[in-house]
């Protein structure tokens, strides 16, 4: 059987010694070197070439993020799994950026961490539940986000004036006066963005301009 290689890379010389227990203690893996901060840990990368390098965030002389961008860029069919008690979502959007494929909690269960060195070794990603939670919380708000946005692009420059001033609370007659039209034209332009929008109602309508930064919220 051929053997999955690690590389472990941790500060912590405890955290190594548990972790290389706990990996050789399987029968398809082998630990062929460690790294007590970032730079070493490209360097090792670069020599010894491994199926996966197991990688902490916070590191002497090259975090693990930058880390993990050089080994990345250098030893492409490495894998990089990132283990860390950093939970916030700044550290593994900055991971994923840099070209990890999974990121999991020190507070992770033992085969948890085993499932994942297989996984990514195969080419998949993996993470702890809360980062997935995380990832999937954070893709929904973008594209909800890119949703919107394609919404007001589909508004005309005069269709957006309207919403604004209906979204200010001004009325059919109000607007007409305002932009030198008709209150049918008024009515017209409202009909069209409550349609573009999907969204039938003054308050809708008043909730979305604030959304967008087409007004503020008072």
């Amino acid at each position: 059987m051929q053997k999955i290689t690690i590389i472990l890379a941790d500060d912590h010389t405890i955290v190594r010694q548990g972790l290389r227990a706990l990996l050789e203690a399987e029968r398809d893996m082998k630990v062929v070197g460690e790294a007590e901060n970032g730079r070493q840990a490209v360097q090792l990368t670069r020599k010894l070439q491994p199926d996966v390098v197991v990688m902490d965030i916070a590191m002497p002389l090259l975090n693990g993020i930058q880390a993990a961008r050089q080994i990345r860029k250098y030893n492409t069919s490495t894998k990089v799994l990132i283990l860390s008690m950093y939970q916030d979502d700044e550290y593994v959007y900055q991971a994923v950026q840099a070209g990890a494929a999974g990121y999991l909690v020190k507070q992770t269960a033992a085969n948890e961490l085993l499932t994942a060195i297989r996984e990514v070794k195969k080419g998949h990603a993996f993470f702890s539940p809360s980062i997935s939670k995380l990832l999937v919380d954070q893709y929904r708000k973008t594209c909800e986000r890119k949703i919107l946005q394609k919404k007001v692009n589909l508004l005309t420059p005069r269709e957006l004036e309207v919403l604004q001033l209906i979204a200010e609370g001004q009325s059919n007659k109000q607007i007409a006066g305002e932009l030198s039209i008709s209150v049918k034209t008024v009515e017209k332009h409202r009909q069209q963005i409550m349609d573009k929008l999907s969204i039938h109602d003054v308050a809708g309508l008043t909730r979305y301009a604030i959304a967008k930064g087409i007004i503020e919220s008072k």
